[in-house]
């Protein structure tokens, strides 16, 4: 399997997972189960993660492993902040935040601690590109999504992103799901908020037993969804996008689905909470592992140019051709 097959199924699987969570967004499993049972199928299109993700990739075509910081800040300056004109649709809080705080003059790290959202997982969420750019060199996925976490967010945020990029490297790589994991840990601090959480979802799991649709009935999917809530949800905040919850259930969904695009993105979006941050997580870790070919064809169908409804920027990009001019780089 070819990088660029990689890379064509790690954002592939991202917009697919971030689409079919979408309508599941912040919604309990239980409600989840009423309305769909297990949501298999994309009704829509996918939300900022996508967008986010592509414009990401933006920075690594022309920057490279030169990216910084302060080129990060000077793209959001030339290319977001003059296309918005009313409200970020769809934007996260740690985006909002730093659109704001950006306009104020300032400059990151600052921009990503002036506001209370540096632990959100906006970062996470597009940190995918990072991963397809340094095939099998996690450390380096991990350097380079800080310099992009630097001027969104701070402390757990940062570091959500860097066990997303570091996970996706290993994907491109060719690492197993479980070495996926060790990927995602290896660049984070083993007693941050972010590594704890992986830490008990892989435990649960591992107490669960084997977790294939042939192996468990939808009664012990259900008490799975249950231990896993129970190991790392903030039951009592009222937001859903934090970064050490979203990527460890995405982790756990990959370990969950064997790295099968399919199951695993699908079990990830059945966690509900930041649904389609998870899905597109879970997606894009699962697709670098399995390729193109292993994102659904009737979910590759659904997927199409992002209509650019949050960064106007990225409008008509699909991530198809983003993946490929990744690719190129390498």
């Amino acid at each position: 399997m070819t990088y660029r097959d990689k890379a064509r199924g790690c954002l592939l699987g991202l917009a697919a997972g971030d689409a079919l969570g979408a309508p599941a967004e912040n919604l309990p499993p239980s409600e989840i189960r009423r309305r769909w049972g297990r949501l298999t199928e994309i009704e829509g299109g996918g939300t900022d993660d996508t967008e986010y993700a592509i414009f990401a990739a933006s920075l690594l075509v022309r920057h490279g492993h030169a990216l910084t910081s302060a080129d990060v800040a000077r793209a959001y300056r030339r290319e977001i902040i003059p296309r918005v004109t009313g409200p970020m649709r769809g934007a996260g809080f740690s985006e909002l935040g730093t659109v704001e705080a950006l306009r104020r003059g300032l400059e990151p790290p600052l921009t990503g601690l002036v506001h209370s959202h540096g632990w959100s997982d906006g970062l996470a969420m597009r940190a995918a590109p990072y991963g397809v750019f340094c095939p099998g060199d996690p450390a380096e996925a991990a350097r380079l999504v800080e310099q992009d976490g630097l001027v969104s967010g701070s402390g757990e945020g940062i570091l959500g992103g860097r066990a997303v990029a570091g996970a996706v490297a290993a994907a491109m790589g060719g690492a197993s799901p479980q070495d996926v994991v060790r990927a995602a840990l290896s660049v984070i601090p083993a007693d941050s908020w972010t590594a704890r959480n992986v830490v008990r979802v892989g435990a649960t799991l591992h107490a669960t037993g084997p977790t294939t649709e042939a192996a468990m009935d939808a009664a012990g999917e259900v008490a799975l969804v249950e231990a896993l809530h129970e190991a790392v949800v903030v039951r009592h905040y009222p937001w859903t996008d934090i970064a050490p919850e979203a990527v460890a259930l995405a982790l756990a969904a990959v370990l969950a689905g064997d790295g099968d695009v399919e199951a695993s993105v699908t079990f990830g979006v059945s966690l509900g909470r930041d649904a389609d941050t998870i899905g597109a997580i879970a997606g894009a870790i699962a697709g670098a592992m399995r390729g193109e070919s292993g994102v659904p064809e009737r979910w590759a169908a659904r997927i199409g140019p992002v209509t650019g409804k949050c960064l106007p920027v990225v409008a008509g990009k699909h991530v198809l051709d983003v993946a490929d001019e990744l690719a190129e780089g390498l």
